[in-house]
């Protein structure tokens, strides 16, 4: 009997709790000014496009040079519109003769962000790393035109670049190898070092995929001209030459190497069926001669290792190309 009056007792305490609770709450609601959903609904509508907008210290550009694949541009353009802290795309438009697709991009807009063509007189390798303009934000995304990479890598790795802005934060890692000779030998990060034999460690970072700020263009303008000799000459190596402008400029590695969750290469989606230049059969002797050129220009190699790799689901960790994080 003892133990039902008890039940009792606590049921009629709690009840009693929730009548006080909601009749208190019903005062308060009653005591706030009327508002009116229309006004809402308008002070909402008015404010959500500033709040999409960002500053230019907080936002970058895309500078993509593209040659015969613009099907395959206008896809990834897509892609990329829907990216935050985008700011503008820069296309440097390497067809030489050939139109601009500006009309038919126009007919399906509106557009989230501008894009401008610049249109080039000469299909150089170099004509990506002008100094436009048009560029208004700090920090540059440079991307190949055969390369997809998702959003969320795009906005982490955004995040790691304004922590590192002096250096190359990018996905793709790549090292020199020096030899018993003298003599550099370029490869990917993972080739072993004869030496050391460790594999996982990179000096470079590739600007195909990679942030950076906007001063090393104008700092690679300056370059000697046997620089730019070297890479019309071979149409190939700017982005090493790109390397050994922040390696020189910092006294530290080059890059930062981001891990990337999601990045395509989307050539084949191209139809005029033009595959990258690294498909040649030179391709890599190409980069070990340009990387004992450049050593030879600037009198020192300037590349310097790292082993540090970031990644969106842990802390920075020794970089292993084996690594599941």
């Amino acid at each position: 009997m003892r133990i039902c009056k008890l039940h009792g007792k606590i049921r009629f305490y709690f009840i009693l709790t929730v009548l006080l609770l909601f009749i208190v709450g019903a005062s308060l609601t009653a005591l706030l000014p009327k508002v009116d959903h229309d006004e809402v609904g308008a002070l909402r509508r008015d404010s959500w496009p500033h709040q999409q907008q960002h500053s230019l210290a907080d936002s970058f550009t895309i500078i993509m040079q593209t040659y015969n694949r613009t099907d395959l541009l206008l896809k990834l353009l897509n892609h990329y519109q829907a990216v935050p802290h985008l700011h503008k795309v820069i296309i440097v438009w390497n067809n030489i003769g050939e139109k601009i697709p500006r009309e038919l991009w126009d007919s399906l807009g509106p557009h989230p962000v501008p894009i401008v063509f610049k249109e080039q007189t000469v299909n150089r390798m170099r004509n990506r790393l002008q100094f436009f303009p048009e560029l208004e934000t700090e920090a540059v995304l440079m991307l190949d035109d055969d390369t997809l990479v998702s959003a969320p890598d795009l906005v982490f790795s955004f995040s790691i670049w304004k922590q590192f802005p002096d250096q190359i934060v990018g996905f793709v890692p790549r090292k020199h190898i020096s030899t018993p000779s003298g003599i550099y030998s370029y490869g990917s990060f993972e080739l072993q070092n004869p030496e050391g034999g460790n594999g996982d460690k990179y000096s470079m970072v590739l600007i195909g995929a990679a942030f950076f700020h906007r001063t090393y263009l104008e700092k690679f303008q300056k370059l000697p001209s046997e620089v730019h000799s070297l890479i019309d000459e071979t149409q190939n190596c700017d982005d090493i030459a790109m390397n050994f402008v922040v390696a020189k400029h910092t006294r530290r590695p080059s890059g930062v190497f981001v891990k990337p969750v999601d990045m395509r290469n989307r050539e084949r989606d191209a139809s005029s069926g033009y595959t990258g230049m690294w498909h040649r059969a030179e391709h890599l002797l190409q980069r070990s001669y340009c990387l004992n050129k450049l050593a030879d220009i600037y009198g020192s190699m300037p590349l310097q290792y790292s082993n540090i790799m970031i990644s969106q689901f842990g802390f920075p960790s020794y970089a292993n190309h084996m690594s599941k994080n």
